[in-house]
């Protein structure tokens, strides 16, 4: 078994550089065309609690490609709405013969009561909460990498809406570990002292002066609460946002990322969405060949794919 090889992912925290790299490389041969053999029928299904298009239908994508069966899941339509507990939800799953589930839900570390189970079936963490979102975080590891072929010293500033983001929270864990210069620019209502283990506060206009990596976070409404009756579109755009004036002064090497939906005219003016610069659709491709670098490692821990069908991955 691969050192890469884990029954479950739910956080970046689980990952060595030598886990990312291995699962860079693992996707880079998906999309190269690579394929796996399963020792036997597989079963995954996506339990989404939250709202999701990427996400979702890229593991799905990814696990259908892996030839995985996926059996459906409506979070409306299920015995949640009944009051049944996610513990009591995901044994029913493994006791049918689901072997991994894909989860999206509301909760901070939601997966914490599932891990401390020791169950049989793997849980693979959707996004949770403002927590973690491990699978977001190793596609944008992969299209960073893919440009620049390292991450030492690499100038990255995420900016946006940081306290309500997965995504800034496992990118910036990662970034560091990796050894790339973070820092962070947006609203100050939205930084805040947590922030300061891995990065320097700065401005968008300093980043697109000086940055390799100008990663853009949508500004997530829905989590606004009270905040939102106060949110001012064009004024946040006109002030935080990624604009065509902003675009020029970019470094020509420098690269725009987002991890979608993206908000056009707030984060980024809706014409910089597919410039040159921008990796945006870039890093929807990665996704699905990410998601099956995931799930391969995942069912190579369950003895699902024999670990010599990977050596090609190996550092």
């Amino acid at each position: 078994m691969t050192n890469s090889a884990q029954h479950d992912l739910v956080s970046v925290s689980d990952l060595s550089e030598a886990d990312v790299l291995h699962k860079i490389r693992l996707a880079q041969l998906f999309q190269a065309g690579k394929t796996v053999t399963l020792q036997r029928p597989t079963y995954a299904m996506n339990l989404f609690f939250e709202n999701s298009t990427r996400t979702h239908t890229s593991f799905e994508m990814a696990e259908r490609r892996l030839g995985m069966q996926v059996l459906q899941f409506v979070a409306d339509g299920s015995s949640v709405t009944k009051g049944e507990t996610l513990s009591d939800t995901v044994k029913t799953l493994q006791a049918i013969g689901v072997d991994v589930a894909v989860i999206r839900h509301p909760e901070n570390q939601y997966y914490q009561p599932l891990l401390a189970e020791q169950l049989d079936i793997s849980i693979v963490n959707g996004g949770d909460g403002s927590g973690q979102h491990p699978s977001q975080s190793l596609l944008d590891m992969m299209t960073i990498y893919q440009e620049f072929g390292t991450f030492r010293d690499l100038k990255i500033t995420i900016v946006g809406d940081l306290s309500h983001s997965r995504v800034a929270r496992s990118n910036m864990a990662l970034l560091q570990r990796l050894g790339a210069q973070v820092s962070f620019a947006g609203p100050a209502q939205w930084y805040n002292a947590e922030f300061e283990r891995y990065g320097q506060d700065t401005t968008i206009d300093e980043a697109v002066n000086n940055a390799d990596v100008v990663m853009l976070l949508r500004v997530q409404k829905e989590r606004l609460g009270t905040e939102l009756a106060d949110f001012d579109a064009a004024r946040y755009h006109r002030e935080f946002g990624l604009t065509k004036a902003r675009y020029q002064r970019l470094k020509p090497e420098a690269i725009i990322m987002h991890p979608a939906p993206v908000n056009r005219g707030i984060e980024i003016d809706s014409s910089l969405v597919e410039q040159p610069q921008s990796r945006i659709f870039k890093q929807m491709e990665n996704g699905v060949f990410m998601r099956m670098a995931i799930l391969t490692d995942v069912l190579v821990a369950k003895g699902l794919i024999n670990p010599a069908e990977i050596k090609g991955a190996e550092g």
